[in-house]
């Protein structure tokens, strides 16, 4: 369970802020009301911190010989590419306390990915560019979830970023209530399954880092970002019926043969597309309370978020 409210940064127009260049918002549905349910946001838009006026002349991202700048569309000479890396590395020292962090799409400072980039005569290079100010956080902030306002309309990327902040936000728990071999090793035991589902690979890696030898913060750190990589990846089909049949495996004592039959059945079904990810994991759900499973019911691939969030809906 997640004991405080989460806290994430965000860009200050998604959540409506009328900090945008033309005077507008880009506010997110999804993010201002489902979201703030649950998460208090921290609102942040680099470029009214940087002094600029709302509404302002537009930035671009230009490829220079000085690499990639932030420079106004109509006046190149106006650069406050400086200005935003500045803001965001004074940010950063600041937001540790935050545990994921939702970007606008698209902007000069803030677009995390496929921003467009001209030349310096004006020509468009592609959306090749990623944010001065959304470039730098993430240099200094490599661990942090990170996603954008229009890339959280896609229900697998969705489900995964609020998944990473959660499963992050319990390691800031971890660190901060004291780290322990004992406690490092809990959070792998309960994130077993949720590994399991995200990256095989992984989880055979991760294993050994928690009763080797060495200094334990050197394998905790080791241990997070292997962690948060494999989070990264969302998972499979393949990878979820993987660890529901490992964990149905521990019922096998428990379970009569019309029940595992049921099973199966509805796990077949869901392998093929034809039923719900959250129908099994329902199921399975209902047969661990009722037979007790005390090394499943705690595991948090069951129940991620909270439940009202409904992610795996769409899945």
């Amino acid at each position: 369970a997640v004991n405080q409210r989460i806290r994430l940064g965000v860009s200050a127009c998604v959540v409506g802020e009328a900090v945008r260049y033309d005077g507008g918002h880009k506010r997110s549905d999804f993010v201002t009301e489902a979201l703030g349910r649950h998460f208090d946001f921290v609102p942040l838009c680099p470029e009214v911190a940087i002094g600029l006026g709302t509404p302002r002349p537009t930035l671009r991202l230009i490829a220079s010989d000085r690499g990639t700048r932030v420079r106004g569309s109509s006046d190149s000479n106006r650069d406050v590419t400086d200005a935003l890396t500045d803001y965001a590395a004074a940010r950063a020292a600041e937001l540790d306390g935050i545990s994921g962090y939702i970007f606008c799409a698209k902007s000069p400072s803030c677009g995390m990915e496929r921003v467009p980039v001209y030349a310096e005569n004006g020509h468009s290079l592609g959306k090749i560019g990623v944010g001065a100010y959304a470039a730098e956080l993430k240099r200094r902030l490599p661990l942090l979830p990170m996603e954008e306002n229009g890339r959280l309309q896609d229900p697998l990327l969705r489900e995964n970023f609020v998944l990473r902040v959660v499963a992050y936000h319990r390691w800031q728990q971890l660190m901060q209530q004291g780290l322990s071999a004992v406690a490092l090793q809990d959070y792998h035991r309960r994130h077993k399954f949720l590994l399991l589902a995200h990256d095989q690979a992984s989880y055979r890696q991760l294993g050994p880092l928690l009763d080797g030898s060495g200094d334990l913060a050197t394998r905790a750190q080791r241990y997070i970002e292997g962690f948060m990589a494999a989070l990264a990846r969302p998972a499979s089909r393949g990878n979820h019926v993987n660890a529901l049949m490992h964990m149905q495996g521990f019922l096998k004592q428990q379970l009569s043969a019309e029940e595992k039959r049921l099973f199966v059945e509805l796990l077949e079904r869901y392998r093929q597309g034809q039923a719900p990810l959250m129908a099994v994991i329902e199921m399975l759900r209902l047969f661990i309370q009722r037979h007790r499973v005390s090394y499943l019911l705690d595991q948090y691939y069951l129940r991620p978020y909270p439940d009202d969030l409904a992610l795996r809906y769409g899945l």
